[in-house]
């Protein structure tokens, strides 16, 4: 193993805050690509870049990030243009001769159709057509997004509860610990998917928030039309079989989240 400095996209994000630390506690020096200036602090450097800026401005930018990295963590993403930015992190990549490209998707890619899934699985596509050695993990939906998606359904005096809708959360810090792993590894191409311990419809979800804060709400039961409704009443978006399985429960998430 090198000690070269492994570059992070979306390194101060939500996932990328859970990482950062990780690599460093195994004694690898991170390099993260931020949109903003920011100090260097405890074996951590940054880097200004936008991956979806100018084309030569990011290009440069992506180009002094790569310098000497051998191993890419690309975890940056968004509602929309992840498979633009990946495809520029590719190209750099090639340029700098990376030798392990590691990119978190999510579960469902090439199932459901929304314009984010669709995102992800081009940028699925860069990656594995990228002639770079790579691995990529797609995982579910983190306990965050849970949390933030019901918080805001709980506000209305009735909640809508889509039916046969049905989520697997996911504990972000497990999947932090199983991206650190497989970005120490050798390049292990599409590995098994990362879901939670159990499958919740939203109407749990919602259920268990309220409960644990000692509120109820009533539900209106509603009806996800067309393409993208029979997708996740299919369950597109989950992995049943075959899946690795965090340990941390939704309940579990809960009581810690309000706690603080």
């Amino acid at each position: 193993m090198t000690n070269n400095p492994v570059l992070v996209t979306g390194g101060t994000g939500t996932l990328g805050r859970q990482v950062v630390p990780l690599l460093r506690a195994a004694g690898r020096p991170v390099r993260v690509l931020s949109r903003r200036e920011r100090a260097a602090e405890d074996g951590v450097a940054y880097v200004r870049g936008d991956l979806l800026g100018d084309p030569a401005e990011a290009g440069a930018r992506l180009d002094e990030a790569l310098a000497g990295v051998d191993t890419v963590l690309h975890l940056a993403g968004g509602p929309k243009g992840d498979d633009e930015a990946t495809r520029r992190l590719v190209a750099a990549a090639r340029r700098a001769g990376v030798r392990h490209l590691v990119y978190i998707s999510v579960i469902g890619a090439d199932k459901v159709p929304l314009g984010y899934f669709r995102a992800k699985l081009g940028a699925e596509e860069a990656v594995a057509g990228s002639g770079l050695p790579y691995t990529v993990l797609r995982a579910a939906q983190f306990h965050d997004l849970a949390f933030s998606v019901v918080g805001k359904m709980a506000k209305l005096p009735l909640v809508p509860a889509p039916g046969g809708v049905r989520w697997q959360p996911v504990d972000v810090r497990e999947v932090a610990a199983r991206l650190v792993e497989l970005a120490l590894d050798a390049p292990a191409g599409a590995v098994p998917d990362l879901a939670g311990p159990r499958v919740y419809g939203m109407g749990e979800l919602t259920r268990g928030y309220l409960a644990a804060q000692g509120r109820s709400r009533k539900q209106l039961p509603v009806r996800v039309p067309g393409k993208v409704g029979r997708a996740y009443r299919a369950g597109a978006n989950l992995t049943l079989a075959g899946a690795e399985r965090g340990r941390r429960t939704w309940e579990e998430f809960l009581s810690e989240r309000l706690a603080a």
